[in-house]
């Protein structure tokens, strides 16, 4: 939900926020929902799982990483991998998978427009993980499908629910 503040994209990039960062669409803040302790737990260990993959594939995760999905819009997935270390600190281009993880006031229609928004800014992979119910989930052009793994085939990378959700 935008707050109504009209700021400039320089502005919102120079500036930083308390509590959960908000995104920036033409303009205006957008809140963002607020993060549990599991929520972060999960975008840790996800990150964590990508780290043996920095030297073999050239992939990169963070967390909370500002992403200029297009001029006016900058979007912050919970957890970005970029194929390639980023020269940059706002990166333009898009991350090579992109992953939200669901907050409790996460609404699904808001999720899946950000993943569509992620599609057409060119991210190759783009996931959702819900901690509560354990469950993945991959976007791709027919739209969100439940899934048993996160995977990316061409580097041989699967990830499964006891990986990301170990007790």
């Amino acid at each position: 939900m935008a707050t109504g503040t009209l700021i400039s994209e320089d502005e919102y990039l120079r500036s930083s926020y308390e509590g959960p960062e908000p995104e920036y669409r033409d303009g205006e803040l957008i809140d963002r929902g607020m993060p549990t302790y599991l929520h972060g737990m999960i975008q840790m260990v996800l990150g964590a799982l990508f780290l043996p993959y920095r030297k073999s594939h050239d992939l990169w995760p963070a967390s909370e990483a500002r992403h200029r999905v297009r001029p006016g819009l900058v979007r912050i997935p919970d957890v970005a991998v970029q194929q390639g270390k980023p020269a940059m600190s706002h990166p333009d281009h898009p991350p090579y998978v992109a992953i939200e993880v669901l907050s409790p006031d996460d609404r699904m229609g808001d999720v899946t427009a950000k993943l569509r928004e992620y599609r057409d800014f060119g991210v190759a992979h783009s996931w959702v993980v819900d901690p509560v119910a354990q469950a993945l989930y991959v976007f791709d052009s027919d739209g969100l499908h439940q899934v048993r793994s996160l995977q990316i085939p061409e580097f041989g990378i699967n990830f499964t629910p006891e990986q990301i959700f170990e007790a």
